[in-house]
């Protein structure tokens, strides 16, 4: 089984359809924790490293063989937890961030400020000392329209940030809720996003430690919703 740890409840269908598209019969738990980001973005990412390993701590002995963190502001300290947990515990954006930092001229887009600095750090530990022009770019009040749900302006507005970018090679999508962004744009740069090769990665690390039948987590909760402190749970 391989554990999702969300932010947002609008990544839940995302990954399902990504998983029903490329990894049919595997398994997935989603936990969503909306108030970590919250408090990641208030205290910065390490105020929140023990509840985030005490959330996938409760995964793995729940049945997880890896655990994917499909939110970039809180993947390092996700990560971080891997080998206390002894499964393997990725973050959605490390291949993104591979393939960006072969491509030379690079430009960050996030639509929170947070993401910007982790993303851009990830994409220079994958550069491994090789050069790369780095910049980065926040969509300002596209996060609010996500927030209340305007799910086209946001995506709007990402894709008017993208298109605006001059001089790339390579422009990231920070956050997987921007990935469909990337449809609604005219640049002539490559467009990277996350979901679809940070599920891959998390499913082949599933995979390799073994994958139970799905049936043999039937009784588990497929969706597991934390907020305000209260753990609700319900199957889908």
């Amino acid at each position: 089984m391989l554990a999702l740890l969300h932010t947002s409840p609008l990544h839940v269908p995302v990954f399902d359809g990504l998983r029903d598209a490329g990894h049919p019969g595997l398994a997935l738990r989603h936990l969503v924790h909306e108030d970590l980001l919250g408090r990641a973005r208030s205290a910065g990412p390490d105020a929140v490293a023990g509840a985030v390993g005490a959330v996938l701590a409760r995964a793995v002995a729940e049945g997880a063989t890896a655990v994917l963190c499909t939110c970039s502001t809180l993947g390092a300290v996700a990560e971080a937890s891997g080998p206390a947990l002894g499964v393997p515990v990725l973050r959605v954006d490390r291949p993104m961030a591979r393939a960006a930092a072969a491509a030379g001229r690079v430009v960050v887009i996030a639509a929170l400020e947070s993401t910007l600095e982790p993303t851009a750090a990830l994409v220079r530990e994958e550069a491994a000392g090789r050069p790369v022009a780095l910049r980065t770019v926040l969509v300002t009040g596209a996060w609010e329209r996500f927030e209340a749900g305007d799910r086209d302006g946001f995506l709007d507005a990402v894709a008017t940030a993208v298109d605006a970018v001059t001089g790339a090679d390579a422009i990231v999508l920070a956050q997987a809720s921007m990935a469909d962004a990337a449809d609604r744009t005219t640049t002539s740069a490559v467009v990277l996003a996350s979901p679809r090769s940070g599920l891959a990665a998390a499913a082949a690390a599933a995979l390799g430690r073994g994958h139970p039948a799905a049936d043999t987590f039937r009784a588990a909760p497929r969706v597991e919703y934390t907020r305000g402190g209260t753990r609700t749970a319900r199957h889908r």
